[in-house]
Order: C-alpha cells, then structure tokens, then sequence
C-alpha cells in the first residue's frame, strides 16, 4: 500500500500553480511592509532588539536592512517565475528566515509558516512546468511528478489548521469565550455586523465556530465532494478575520494556499487565463517531456525520507509545552512555533530596577530609554523578552560604571480577563539567570486552571 501511494504520479501544474501564487504573495507581502515603513520601525530605529535563544548572532544590517528585503523580494519574484528555481528559493528561504530572526517583537505564526513552506520548496521539483527554468531547459521539464511532492505542502496546511482548532479545545476559550469576549465588543464599528458583538451568545458563537472550522477544515477540504463548500468556509472565515483584526496578509496566504487542495484541471485553467491576461500562449510550456533521469532515484528517495522526518518533527514539536509546569498562557514556555493563533489577551506592566552591588544605589529604569512602545509593550508579558532585557540592562549599567549591577523587576500581568497579578519573583537577581530549555523557576505560578491543550 505504501508502494503503491510512492508510486503514485500526479501533474505538475499543481505544484507550479503554489510556486507562482507563493512566490508572488511574497514578494507582496515584501513591498507591502516596506512601503508601511515597518523596515526602519522595527529594524533600524530600535537601539535593542529581542532576539531567539540560539539564534543571538542574527541582527539587523542597519540601513543595510532595505538590501535584505531587496534579495529577498528578488528571490520570490523569481520562484513565483521559475527562473534559477533551487537557487532562488534558498536565497528566499535564508533571507526570510534571517529577516524572521532578527527581532522576536514581531513573531507571527505566518512568519514560521512561511519558512516552513519555502523550506519544503527547496526539496520538491515546482520549477518542472510552467516556468522559465522548464522554457530554457528541457531536460528540467516534468509533466508528472510524485503526489508525495503535492500532498506534502497539503500535510503542512492540514497541520496549521487542526492544531490551531486543538490549541482552541480549552476551558478558557469555550467555556468562557475569552479572549474574544474582550476583542469583540472593541469592533462594534463594523459594518452591519458590529451591533451583535455586544450580544454574549455572538462572542461564545465565533469562539465555538472557530474551533469547530479549524479542526475539520483540513478533511473538508481533502474531500472532493466537500471542496468547494469547504473553500466558501476558508474565503468566509478568513475574510472575516481580516475585517475584524489586525493580522496583515496571513488571511490572504491561506486563501490563497488553500487552493492546492483543488484538482490540477482547476489549476490548468487559471494557468491558462494568467498567460491569456499577458497575451502568451500556454502551449509554449506544454511540450513533451524527455525521457531523462538527471536525478538519481537515490537521491529522490532521500528528499523523500528526510522531508518525512521534517513532517514528523512538525507533527510533535508543537507539543514540548507538556514538558513544562505551570500553565502555557502563563508562562509561555514551548508557546511559540506551535500553531497557537490568537488564543490570548495578556497585558502586563513591568518596572525595572538596577542596583549596584557595593553601594546599593538603586535606579529606577525608564524601559522608554532604550526600547520602542511596541517592544515595551510585547516585553511586559514574556519571561524571555523580560530576562533578554534584564541581561542587557546589566551590560548597560556595568559599562556606567555600576558595580556588579543587579537587576530585578516589578511585573504584573493579566490574561484573558483576569486581575492582573505578580508575574517574576521581585527578589530573583535576573541578571544571574540564563536562557535555556529549562523550566523558568523565576516566573510566580499562575494560581489558576485553564483546561485542556
């Protein structure tokens, strides 16, 4: 039976369809953000920069930034194209994930997702048809490829939904509606809509709907027969997402992503109107495939096995936050990377102190000296951005002249509607904490259940 799946051919115009339309949303989505100024906002202005635990030597360029986004932007116009295709998506892949790295204020989902996909990309075959790659070289030309090839990236989509709706199966949000008790009334703006938020059964009615479409979304979708109901739910669902909160492009990347679970005769046709709408002939793509084995079935086989190791690595990655105590909204401990989309309300106030340990001067910090409103706002309520921050404060203040700076915090938190509480042991020297894997002992317990994923 596994044989028989391996040995299964589907075209390739489904997978050249996801690299035109993946490349194109990216660069997109590129030229969006810098026209936002958000290049200089979150990269250049910011005289510190939250970084990942491993990843602490990824920093901004400085105004040599605007040249990352550059190759960055190239390279994903020339996947969306095909041309130099392997190249061209590594290019893309490193820069996006390079640009993803250099600051953890702006983490989002889609982020990760991105570069996940584009990971996958380097591995499959999407410049065999339909590209310039194909056009120029012959011997590039597939006309069928592995459905492995195709169903991966489905897998992938499939993973971001179900867990999304499994992160949705907790007391907090079906039992109590929240965060969107909170987030909705805020949008009573809307149009023709926006009266009904007010209205409790409304805000229980979207908690319990959204949970419901992201669990079974992904088998609707795989179903022929549901397909095109399932894809009215995706343009719906996601529409209306974009409409009431502020979550940039991600809304449009999985419409549009979605549309690989269609057959490759849909995919064919819009191929055929995209060449019509620049007056060019499809059929200039659409001729016979030589026999040629330029790749060694040895070395698909590879791709094959080590991309099947990568799926299960996304499959149980998401669930490291069981090796931690404490609750997960709390303590954020294995909460990043996991396909936890918009679960919570967290706010928090944090106010820093530095002591010098021979004379016991103390100094109240003012967080707006060195970091941005935004970065301010996102450190208050995660222990990493806090103990980062703490680190650098020590650095700070030790090159002033303070000995041996201590440094310690004042934190209060609120999650999803809750008093807000102390959030970091007052006492606890940051400073001589350390990042790892470990369990952050420093965070206080949450004193407080939410059950379930």
């Amino acid at each position: 039976m596994i044989q028989a799946y391996l040995n299964k051919k589907s075209e390739t115009v489904t997978l050249a369809f996801f690299r035109l339309a993946f490349g194109l949303m990216m660069l997109f989505s590129l030229i969006r953000f810098a026209s936002y100024g958000w290049i200089d906002k979150f990269y250049i202005q910011p005289r510190f920069h939250f970084t990942y635990y491993g990843f602490e030597w990824v920093k901004p360029w400085g105004t040599y930034t605007y040249i990352l986004f550059f190759i960055c932007g190239l390279a994903a116009l020339f996947v969306a194209i095909g041309y130099r295709y392997k190249i061209a998506i590594i290019i893309f892949f490193l820069s996006f994930t390079y640009i993803e790295l250099m600051d953890k204020t702006t983490y989002l989902n889609h982020y990760y997702f991105i570069s996940v996909v584009s990971f996958i990309l380097i591995f499959l075959p999407a410049n065999a048809n339909y590209s310039f790659d194909a056009f120029l070289n012959k011997n590039v030309k597939k006309l069928q490829i592995p459905s492995w090839n195709i169903d991966i990236l489905k897998l992938t989509l499939a993973i971001v939904y179900f867990y999304a709706g499994l992160a949705k199966l907790n007391s907090d949000w079906l039992l109590e509606a929240m965060p969107l008790k909170i987030w909705l009334p805020n949008q009573s703006n809307t149009p023709i809509i926006g009266n009904l938020f007010h209205h409790e059964w409304v805000q229980y009615a979207f908690s319990w709907f959204g949970a419901l479409y992201d669990l079974i979304i992904p088998f609707l979708l795989w179903n022929k027969k549901m397909r095109n109901i399932a894809f009215v739910f995706v343009v719906v669902f996601h529409v209306l997402t974009k409409i009431l909160f502020p979550i940039g492009v991600f809304p449009y990347v999985m419409i549009i992503s979605t549309l690989i679970f269609f057959s490759a005769g849909f995919h064919k046709r819009i191929m055929n109107h995209i060449f019509a709408a620049f007056k060019s002939k499809v059929g200039v793509f659409e001729v016979e495939e030589r026999n040629n084995r330029n790749e060694k079935q040895s070395l698909n086989h590879l791709k094959m096995y080590f991309l099947a190791l990568f799926m299960v690595f996304q499959l149980l990655f998401p669930f490291r936050y069981l090796l931690y105590p404490d609750e997960l909204f709390w303590t954020e401990e294995g909460f990043r990377f996991s396909w936890r989309v918009m679960l919570m309300e967290k706010a928090g106030y944090a106010q820093f102190y530095v002591t010098d340990a021979t004379t016991k001067q103390k100094k109240v910090i003012d967080n707006s000296r060195f970091l941005t409103p935004f970065q301010e706002k996102q450190m208050a309520f995660q222990p990493d951005f806090i103990l980062e921050y703490a680190h650098f404060l020590h650095n700070y203040y030790q090159k002033t002249g303070v000995n041996n700076p201590i440094v310690t915090v004042d934190s209060y938190v609120a999650l999803n509607g809750r008093l807000s509480k102390r959030y970091i042991d007052p006492n606890i020297d940051l400073a001589k904490q350390y990042e790892s894997f470990q369990h952050k002992t420093w965070i206080l317990p949450f004193e407080d259940t939410i059950k379930g994923f």
